[in-house]
């Protein structure tokens, strides 16, 4: 590709990051990554009254959990900074002064400032069309007048009243619109913020933006962009606008579609690499049958060509799948360091701190069940718990009674605490073998025994979990089965 591949992602911080923002990251990411570009952060800041604490912190949070670094930025700064646009005022009013000089925009003398308890959008709203403006034909004394008599005003940019403006979007083809159907719009604001036209124009071209990739949404703002470009005296970037992402039931993604913010998905206990992997086919393939593909592979694989023009469909089960997927590519050590943060989050307080060496033996009993990493002291408060408190009938399987039960307890006691060798294979040769003596099938002498074991009806592999347990701790707790099965009696 000729020239530097320059992108960025530009989150403006008026709420938490999502799906659909970090999707749009992603593609930056891939893209430059692909290229051997630069990808940069831009914080959008000009709209302060809707700013949200800790919402660029959660940002840049969510990039770092998923392995998406970027070159240029907050934290890391960079040769085109500053990367704040609350900090780049002074540009901003340059460009405006210069269109308004060029004759390319004008003062607004029609849009009052609006009263204190006015929120922000229906201020946008009241102050955002000019099909009723007439402060671009005013003369310069009728101007001269007006800006003498109010305090505040804004500076529209003047759009051509003939014309079509055309861009050929890298995914979506040539687009057009017909200019007379386009209103003036706001350039700066009463508060002497630039809107989001002007501020995103100016720093594209200053920060040398090669390409502007972001939502579908935005496509309609194209053309006002082109046209400051035009008066600015700017080449423009190329433009590729990303499909949307859509629900199940092909409305577009909100919450009742289930979680949306980044964070959620790192609180559920998702991968990063799963929640990557499923973000790629959010718009974009490798082929037609691959659903799995690294974080290389992708890298190595991406190109616009294959991001496609329709809307993507956010799929929470195929996800949760894909989460599941990955964890089982998990090496034992690596899951139970995932697992770690959960089980210290979720355990009863007196269980911890989690022994590392135990956890590291638990992990691969679970990896086929687990789905989701908070799920963790769910499935595993067993191992760790002295004793098991359970509903003593749930020890009767079916075919049984309570003397059959308690004579398979005692069995299974006799034999587990005389036990030298506790290797899984040899427990399940010698209870096998006791099972049949009392003439219980291997459901129901197993049942009785993973119910005392782990007061659950199911369980990983009931000998590979014996034989993590060790045998002291499952000794204890048949054990305590038999004592409280016989009180219950």
């Amino acid at each position: 590709m000729p020239g530097e591949v320059r992108v960025r992602f530009a989150p403006s911080p008026t709420g938490l990051p999502h799906i659909g923002n970090i999707r749009t990251a992603l593609f930056n990411w891939l893209f430059a990554r692909h290229n051997g570009g630069k990808f940069i952060v831009r914080v959008e800041d000009t709209d302060q009254a809707r700013l949200v604490p800790g919402s660029i912190e959660a940002m840049l949070d969510g990039l770092r959990w998923l392995n998406i670094d970027w070159d240029e930025g907050p934290e890391v700064g960079g040769d085109y900074g500053p990367y704040f646009q609350s900090e780049r005022l002074d540009i901003y009013q340059e460009m405006a002064d210069r269109l308004v000089s060029q004759g390319n925009a004008y003062h607004c003398y029609c849009s009052q400032k609006p009263p204190a308890d006015d929120d922000q959008r229906q201020r946008d709203r009241r102050v955002s069309a000019s099909a009723d403006c007439q402060c671009r034909d005013l003369s310069q004394e009728e101007g001269s007048k007006l800006s003498a008599a109010q305090e505040s005003k804004v500076i529209r940019f003047a759009m051509p009243k003939d014309g079509i403006t055309r861009v050929n979007d890298l995914i979506r083809g040539e687009v057009e619109w017909r200019n007379e159907t386009l209103n003036d719009f706001i350039i700066m604001k009463f508060d002497g913020f630039p809107t989001y036209h002007l501020a995103v124009v100016a720093d594209d071209h200053l920060m040398e933006i090669s390409h502007v990739m972001r939502a579908e949404e935005w496509l309609p703002s194209t053309p006002r962009h082109l046209q400051l470009f035009e008066a600015l005296g700017f080449e423009p970037p190329k433009f590729a606008h990303l499909p949307m992402i859509m629900g199940p039931d092909r409305a577009k993604l909100s919450k009742r579609h289930g979680a949306t913010a980044i964070g959620e998905y790192i609180v559920d206990g998702y991968l990063p690499e799963a929640l990557l992997n499923f973000m790629v086919l959010l718009g974009w393939s490798l082929d037609d049958k691959t659903d799995v593909v690294s974080s290389q592979t992708v890298t190595d694989n991406f190109t616009l060509d294959r991001v496609t023009k329709s809307s993507a469909i956010f799929d929470q089960k195929k996800l949760l799948w894909m989460n599941g997927m990955y964890i089982r590519e998990l090496t034992p050590d690596q899951l139970a360091a995932a697992m770690t943060p959960f089980l210290e989050r979720d355990l009863p307080k007196d269980m911890l701190p989690v022994d590392e060496e135990y956890l590291r033996r638990i992990a691969p009993l679970l990896q086929e069940r687990i789905k989701r990493l908070d799920e963790s002291a769910d499935i595993t408060e067993y191992f760790f718990r002295a004793n098991e408190t359970f509903n003593t009938d749930d020890l009767v399987q079916k075919g049984m009674d309570r003397d059959s039960t308690l004579s398979a307890l005692n069995a299974a006691l006799d034999d587990l605490s005389g036990a030298d060798d506790f290797q899984h294979e040899k427990l399940e040769e010698m209870l096998t073998a006791t099972g049949e003596k009392l003439e219980l099938s291997r459901r129901q002498f197993f049942g009785v025994l993973r119910v005392a074991a782990t007061g659950r009806a199911v369980s990983p592999p009931l000998f590979e979990m014996m034989e993590v347990m060790g045998k002291d701790r499952t000794v204890s707790r048949v054990n305590n089965a038999v004592e409280r099965f016989s009180a219950a009696g």
